[in-house]
């Protein structure tokens, strides 16, 4: 038996609706909790599949868990041990290799099945490895036992790196491991995410003495031990912005709450530029009625090309929403990810439904617009293209039904329920 989503379409979007926490600083805070042998608490944790996932792998390394509400954790490593993971968790994840840093730096080493995750192209792990290197840690890669190993027998040291890409896991975990090394660190080419920064206060708050937090060079002085601490996790701001892009689409308005408009500056022009636009209320966001929805050329009448970045750039993981709100807004754009080279290959079940797509190749779409949607009959290939699809049902004329929605349960947490908190046709049923 599987879960689907059933969707009736065309109903503007009306009310408002609270984010559940940021899944991408979840989990790097959860494997912080690693770190010390003093109890952690975090607050507004997201009731997703992937955070359960890395509490059962939290578990299995000797972790007390306790649930001490539905988004409150508490984490006790108080004895932690190297054990052999489960590589069908790991594989279930990819951030499961966020492991690696604080297994390092607290027990020595540990053995981790490869990660898995969304399958959007290649994910190399080699600037984890590279880090991990630098810091006096022993990484490599045993192909006969499908497996990676990393090992510091004499502990780690601080080093200067450069990573060779600003990737967002490999500078977590780069972070957790140089906290508790000796001497200073300096990371260079770091990701500076949200979720990253969330990581770099917790770790603060915990004892650690990181600098230059948001910029990409930190400045990490290593400590002796960390800590417990109490950290609230800030809102996951792909969700408010798919809860943005559902009410533009559908001819709605929306207020969310507690939605960190901060975050969203450097997302806003390209919004803009599709017609989208918002209010920010104190800490909330107001989407109202009426939106322009209409694609913004570039000087001289050129087509706009719109393409993702590290942060502070156009975040990849928003893509497939901007080419959903794309395909409802009139005029032509071009969309290029060069990050990953399968994150396009859903927009063939946006053309099933109407849409106006020419998929150039694996990087770049070429979205005209307003074009029609009708209800069809859909998979979700991941978790951000399966949100993509949900809006896209959302604004579609008549009914729709996605399968292997438990792509879209791992990152984000009872979308239906809040979807009909906002008037939303939407159910979940079960498929046999």
């Amino acid at each position: 038996m599987s879960e689907i989503f059933v969707i009736e379409g065309s109903v503007p979007l009306q009310g408002e609706v609270t984010p559940s926490g940021n899944k991408n600083a979840a989990l790097p805070l959860l494997a912080a909790a690693l770190l010390t042998d003093e109890p952690v608490v975090l607050h507004n944790v997201p009731a997703i599949r992937d955070v359960q996932t890395m509490g059962a792998l939290l578990r299995s390394l000797g972790a007390e868990i306790t649930e001490v509400s539905p988004d409150t954790w508490r984490i006790h490593a108080h004895n932690i041990r190297p054990a052999a993971l489960d590589a069908n968790l790991c594989r279930s994840i990819r951030a499961s290799i966020l492991l690696a840093g604080p297994m390092t730096a607290r027990a020595g080493g540990v053995h981790l099945p490869p990660p898995g995750g969304d399958v959007i192209g290649r994910r190399r792990v080699d600037t984890h490895i590279l880090a991990l290197r630098a810091l006096g840690a022993e990484a490599d890669y045993n192909r006969l036992e499908r497996r990676f190993v990393f090992h510091a027998p004499q502990g780690l040291h601080g080093a200067d790196i450069l990573l060779d890409e600003a990737s967002v896991t490999a500078t977590e975990n780069a972070v957790m491991a140089a906290v508790l090394a000796r001497g200073e660190t300096v990371l260079r080419n770091a990701a500076s995410e949200p979720h990253v920064q969330e990581l770099c206060h917790l770790l603060n708050a915990m004892g650690a003495h990181i600098e230059g937090i948001g910029s990409n060079t930190l400045h990490i002085q290593g400590v002796e031990r960390l800590h417990g601490a109490e950290f609230t996790i800030g809102p996951d701001y792909l969700e408010v912005v798919s809860f943005i892009g559902a009410a533009a689409i559908t001819g709605g308005s929306i207020r969310v709450r507690r939605a960190a408009p901060h975050y969203l500056e450097i997302v806003r022009p390209v919004f803009n530029r599709l017609g989208v636009d918002w209010e920010a209320d104190g800490d909330d966001i107001l989407v109202p009625p009426d939106q322009s929805l209409a694609i913004r050329a570039d000087l001289g009448n050129a087509i706009p090309q719109i393409t993702v970045r590290p942060w502070p750039g156009f975040p990849t993981d928003m893509m497939s929403i901007a080419i959903v709100v794309a395909t409802q807004a009139k005029g032509t754009a071009l969309f290029h990810d060069w990050m990953y080279p399968s994150r396009m290959f859903f927009t063939d079940k946006l053309v099933s439904m109407g849409a106006q797509i020419v998929l150039c190749d694996p990087h770049r779409v070429i979205v005209n617009g307003p074009a029609q949607l009708t209800g069809e009959n859909l998979e979700s290939p991941d978790i951000r293209a399966g949100m993509a699809l949900v809006l896209a049902a959302l604004a579609a004329r008549g009914q729709s039904t996605i399968r292997n929605i438990g792509q879209i349960d791992r990152g984000y947490a009872e979308v239906d329920r809040k979807l009909r908190g906002l008037g939303a046709h939407i159910v979940r049923r079960t498929e046999t």
